[in-house]
């Protein structure tokens, strides 16, 4: 009976098993199927809401096999200049980036903003970006960041208490931790926060009469930037990195 159970769980309709691998959209996929160029099995199936189990169905569109792939998880070095959108009628998207991508449905966890580089997570699983964004269960985000102004002792307990960003009204942060690498006119810095305001980083900052000169996210959770990535590389994670998201 478990059995059963499992097989009716992953049945999934044909059409949507061709759009999720982007073979097109679902009006296109049904017309695909419409036409006979579609088999399962090896029979050809021309009904685009016939149910296959996609963990064992062998599929193929216009002679060409496919496999089903449910979720993807992508590391990518974001470079700067390219934004964290899944399309965007102006600029290049971090989407754009992942060439190998075998799903439509990608997303990036969270935005790192045009000039920002760094660590970003693109996947379709919704579920672990809820829990990695989600302000209650208080991931570490952690930053590099060149800064232009001073940064002291007294900065570090300003940071750790928490500050006002608001442009007007009151906008607090949640404490965070600073730690000072080097201290001049122009400052460098880690920052690990637990939150993702719009510009935090860079408001941050403001708010203590600085200017961030170059920022780059270093880690997400338990998820470190691969340093080994040049700027716009990317690669899947690792059952070990995927591990410990989860």
């Amino acid at each position: 009976m478990a059995v059963v159970t499992e097989r009716a769980r992953t049945m999934i309709r044909l059409d949507k098993y061709l759009a999720d691998m982007g073979i097109g959209t679902r009006t296109e996929v049904k017309q695909l199927i419409k036409k006979g160029k579609v088999s399962v099995d090896g029979i050809v199936v021309k009904k685009p809401e016939t149910r296959i189990d996609e963990s064992i169905s062998l599929v193929q569109a216009d002679g060409k096999a496919l496999s089903y792939v449910r979720w993807e998880y992508y590391m990518l070095n974001k470079p700067a200049g390219v934004v964290s959108a899944t399309e965007d009628g102006r600029d290049k998207t971090v989407i754009d980036l992942i060439d190998s991508r075998r799903r439509k449905d990608l997303f990036p966890v969270g935005r790192l903003d045009k000039d920002t580089e760094g660590l970003l997570l693109i996947t379709n699983d919704g579920a672990l970006a809820h829990r990695l964004l989600s302000p209650k269960k208080h991931v570490d985000k952690t930053y590099f960041a060149k800064v232009k102004g001073l940064v002291t002792a007294d900065t570090v307990q300003r940071f750790g208490e928490g500050l006002d960003i608001g442009a007007g009204d009151v906008e607090m942060t949640m404490p965070a931790k600073l730690e000072i690498i080097q201290s001049g006119d122009i400052s460098l810095i880690r920052l690990t926060i637990q939150e993702g305001k719009f510009h935090q980083v860079k408001r941050m900052f403001q708010a203590v009469g600085m200017e961030v000169l170059y920022l780059k996210r270093e880690a997400m959770g338990t998820l470190l930037l691969d340093e080994t990535l040049a700027l716009g590389e990317y690669r899947e994670l690792t059952k070990e990195e995927l591990e410990k998201l989860l």
